[in-house]
């Protein structure tokens, strides 16, 4: 019996030993895309928490596999208790210096990723490059509050709405697929030309631009008042703000290189940072 318990806490020991080397590796790969790729860990305190581990794995294993005296235990206990102490504190100082904005698609395959400085409230958009790292794409336009919301319009489209520091309104759309099979760019204002309809909302699509009727009121955005995001979504602009978002459904089908319209539903969505849900509009006829 001592002797099966023995075994079991030399199988643990190794094995713990065997986890920490895992995670150093980690760490290693992590400092050589950092150094020449500009990487990072999709949640910066995943550096600190590996560390923890590292730290708690390898006191483990000098536990289990060495026989040590009790002032060594004690003398290795505290240290390693110093070390996760220190790394805690870092943790704890680096998430006040980076806010971070972390959301994952209904099914799990996407994420959307914004961190932003705290020092000047610069915030950056970053795109999932290897499992748990991610890789800046761009800056975000405008200096940020600090408050995001966000909406999965569908399993690969994401809003953020954010009020910039001048109190103005702003959405920023990820999008991570492609509609009709991605085969060429295309323009969510060309592929949605027509009239849709939804039961609070109304768009029409035509060569003037776009005009949305919701709630009594109707709105107009010119074809310069339009920003695009990847192919798969639009903002509408006006006095510098943003006020709805137009996205294309799972099921939308362009049609564009056939006489038949479009197939399949868009997403209207109202730039607030109140709470609201998106509206689904189907195609019903063609506009000039």
């Amino acid at each position: 019996m001592k002797r099966a318990n023995k075994k079991g806490k030399k199988i643990i020991g190794w094995l713990l030993f065997l986890a920490a080397i895992g995670l150093c590796c980690v760490q290693g790969v992590y400092f050589l895309l950092e150094n020449n790729y500009s990487v990072e860990y999709i949640d910066n305190r995943l550096f600190y928490v590996i560390n923890l581990l590292i730290i708690v794995f390898m006191t483990l294993t000098i536990f289990l596999l060495l026989t040590i005296e009790k002032k060594w235990k004690i003398i290795i206990s505290s240290f390693a208790a110093a070390l996760i102490l220190l790394q805690a504190g870092l943790m704890i100082n680096h998430s006040y210096e980076t806010k971070q904005v972390i959301s994952f698609s209904p099914e799990l395959n996407h994420q959307l990723v914004i961190k932003e400085d705290s020092d000047t409230s610069q915030a950056a958009y970053y795109r999932t490059r290897y499992g748990l790292f991610v890789r800046p794409k761009e800056d975000l336009p405008y200096q940020t509050s600090g408050d995001y919301k966000v909406k999965w319009l569908e399993k690969d489209i994401a809003a953020v709405t954010y009020e910039a520091t001048d109190r103005t309104l702003h959405q920023y759309i990820g999008t991570y697929g492609a509609r009709d099979g991605g085969i060429s760019y295309s323009y969510v204002a060309s592929m949605t030309r027509g009239q849709w309809k939804g039961e609070t909302a109304q768009v029409t699509n035509s060569s003037e631009g776009i005009v949305i009727e919701h709630k009594g009121e109707t709105e107009h955005y010119t074809h310069e008042n339009m920003v695009q995001f990847g192919t798969l979504a639009l903002v509408l602009m006006e006095n510098n703000e943003a006020k709805w978002t137009i996205a294309l459904n799972e099921n939308f089908e362009s049609n564009s290189n056939a006489p038949e319209p479009p197939a399949g539903e868009i997403t209207l969505y109202k730039a607030t940072m109140e709470k609201n849900d998106p509206i689904s509009l189907e195609y019903i006829s063609a506009t000039d």
